[in-house]
């Protein structure tokens, strides 16, 4: 029997999962009718890839970035933990194939970055953790989820 937790992802059974992909992980309506939506944007399949942290930390700065000239009501982007992927929240209601045509261009954008340019944030005032980045493992995860998603004709 599934034992009930009170975290979302607890209750994934993440050996079934297919990444790259994006699911929604939850969709809560606040006191004043506001819809707030978030989403499993993974790049890894669990327990058998990970990003490294420096990438994924890359990834996060370009994404968050740029993520909100794509779509409107962006409230975070976040790295998971386990660094299989990233949780995504917005207002409003979308679907999984919007989301993920939307994340497409910009992890294309991300992919194509030309290295002599700086990412964004990345200096002692902005970033926690500045010295810890890692361009050309942010560049190879983005192009290899822009792939993966195209495959599943989620790309726009």
């Amino acid at each position: 029997m599934k034992e009930s937790r009170n975290v979302e992802s607890f209750s994934l059974d993440h050996t079934t999962v297919k990444a790259p992909y994006v699911r929604l992980a939850g969709k809560k309506s606040g006191p004043k009718g506001d819809i707030v939506t978030k989403f499993d944007v993974r790049f890894t399949q669990p327990n058998l890839e990970f990003l490294p942290t420096g990438g994924i930390h890359t990834l996060e700065h370009l994404m968050a970035e740029y993520i909100r000239d794509e779509m409107d009501g962006v409230i975070d982007l976040s790295p998971m933990g386990c660094r299989t992927g990233f949780y995504l929240t917005v207002f409003g209601d979308r679907s999984e194939q919007d989301v993920a045509a939307r994340l497409s261009r910009v992890l294309a954008k991300v992919a194509a970055w030309d290295d002599a340019e700086a990412v964004p944030g990345v200096d002692p005032v902005m970033c926690g953790n500045w010295k810890d980045h890692d361009l050309a493992a942010a560049k190879y995860w983005a192009n290899r989820w822009v792939e993966g998603i195209a495959k599943k004709g989620w790309q726009a």
